[in-house]
């Protein structure tokens, strides 16, 4: 079965939401918002910010295009793309979770409760079922400064909380977890210091950037992710990026001890033993921080485990050195699908279509291991899984839409209705509010 896609429908999720470009992309549509729109028992759930940058979370039934919506007692406290809205369930009580509004700093959460989302169908949707909005995890408070935030569902119904302590280029991924009763942290897992080493200088501080945290259909935790450094010196310029090498390390006891491509142990959360930009064996894809390479893309794992990835850059034949990664994405970076290979081996192939945006790319696999890359703007290409997924093609070309850059997609939906459905804003100026709304594609059947 060849990858298509045949546009089925849209919404419209409010007429007036928040608009302002921040870091180069919108606080309601930005791609490493895990959960930024789902599905479960039917139901797809969105959250958003109004124009008066009110908090709003909406739901739709099956083959509904109404949205009911549900405004939190929360304001957006900054105009800052990273203060985003994301979610996540946790299976073993049926709970709906929120965190919001976040970076470096203190967050907020919200709990629904108990049930809500088993039976959506049985319960009203109203503030009072969502609960109240709190600056801790129900008292637990993980870290001071906190930010990019994703709540990952375990096979077993507990939820992980994923997040970053300390700064952008000085700081640490760790995990909190909820399991059906209350929150524990389970610590950090990566590293921010060691010292990394270009062609050009060193740096002694940095952060993970993670492209996911996903499980596959073993139970085996997978996370993709670059490196950034907090020093300009290991560039060549100074209007580059500092982000280098994709790298990858996988947890079989949900994310208690992580591994590297060999298997070899290379950390334990929660311990000194961290994973360090000096650890052997996490690089699947080296590349320097001369290329532009772009952080928090994306990542899926296939119906036999395997992990792939979706990550950008300006390619060397363009030049060794980017100036300005913003122009220079746009005129000549590329997007990659980097992937392992039933050999256990990495194979990486370029996508034939030109970014034309300095944002993130989304990436998606449907139920015959076709592989989806969802652009800036919504365009969409494919790839056959027979052809080793090196037949990347245009399959939409973003037509009809108006979107304003990142998508965030609805990865719940794609494996159980095999529909693939994004979040987008239309496009505006300034401060001017615009719509988000949703659209759907289905995908072979």
């Amino acid at each position: 079965m060849r990858p298509s896609v045949t546009r089925t429908g849209s919404s419209r999720l409010d007429a007036q939401a928040v608009h302002f470009v921040s870091y180069d992309g919108l606080v309601n549509n930005n791609s490493f918002q895990k959960n930024g729109l789902f599905t479960y028992q039917g139901y797809q759930y969105a959250g958003w910010y109004t124009a008066t940058g009110a908090a709003v979370i909406g739901r739709r039934s099956p083959g509904g295009s109404c949205w009911a919506t549900v405004t939190l007692a929360h304001r957006l406290k900054a105009e800052d793309s990273h203060n985003v809205i994301s979610m996540g369930v946790s299976g073993v009580d049926g709970r709906l979770h929120i965190t919001m509004d976040s970076h470096s700093d203190g967050f907020f959460y919200v709990k629904s409760v108990a049930g809500l989302l088993d039976d959506p169908g049985s319960a009203p949707w109203t503030p009072a079922v969502l609960g109240a909005v709190q600056t801790s995890l129900d008292g637990v408070e993980p870290a001071s400064r906190f930010t990019c935030p994703r709540f990952v569902s375990t096979p077993e119904g507990r939820l992980r909380l994923s997040y970053r302590t300390g700064i952008s280029g000085n700081g640490r991924n760790a995990l909190a977890e909820y399991d059906g009763s209350r929150w524990s942290v389970l610590g950090e897992w990566t590293a921010s210091d060691g010292t990394y080493t270009s062609e050009h200088g060193s740096s002694s501080a940095r952060n993970m950037y993670l492209h996911g945290l996903d499980y596959d259909v073993h139970g085996r935790l997978h996370a993709f992710f670059t490196w950034w450094e907090q020093s300009g010196a290991v560039t060549k310029d100074s209007g580059g990026i500092t982000n280098h090498d994709t790298c990858y390390v996988s947890s079989t006891d949900r994310g208690r001890t992580w591994r590297n491509d060999a298997g070899a142990l290379v950390a334990t959360t929660g311990t000194a033993d961290t994973v360090s930009v000096t650890d052997p064996g996490l690089v699947v894809d080296p590349l320097g921080p001369d290329h532009s390479l772009m952080d928090q893309e994306s990542q899926w794992t296939d119906s036999a485990g395997l992990p792939h990835a979706i990550i950008s850059h300006v390619p060397g034949r363009f030049g060794r050195c980017t100036t300005g990664y913003v122009g220079h994405r746009t005129a000549n970076g590329r997007a990659f699908h980097v992937r392992r290979n039933s050999a256990g081996t990495w194979e990486k192939t370029e996508i034939p279509v030109a970014l034309n945006s300095s944002q993130r790319t989304k990436l998606v696999l449907d139920r015959y291991d076709n592989a989806y890359a969802v652009f800036p703007c919504g365009r969409i290409a494919g790839a056959s899984s027979p052809s080793g997924h090196t037949d990347w093609a245009l399959l939409h070309d973003g037509g009809g839409l108006n979107a304003f850059g990142e998508v965030v997609i609805d990865e719940m939906r794609v494996g159980s209705e095999h529909v693939l459905s994004f979040m987008y804003q239309d496009t505006s100026s300034g401060r001017t509010p615009s719509a988000p709304r949703v659209v759907d594609f289905a995908l072979p059947a």
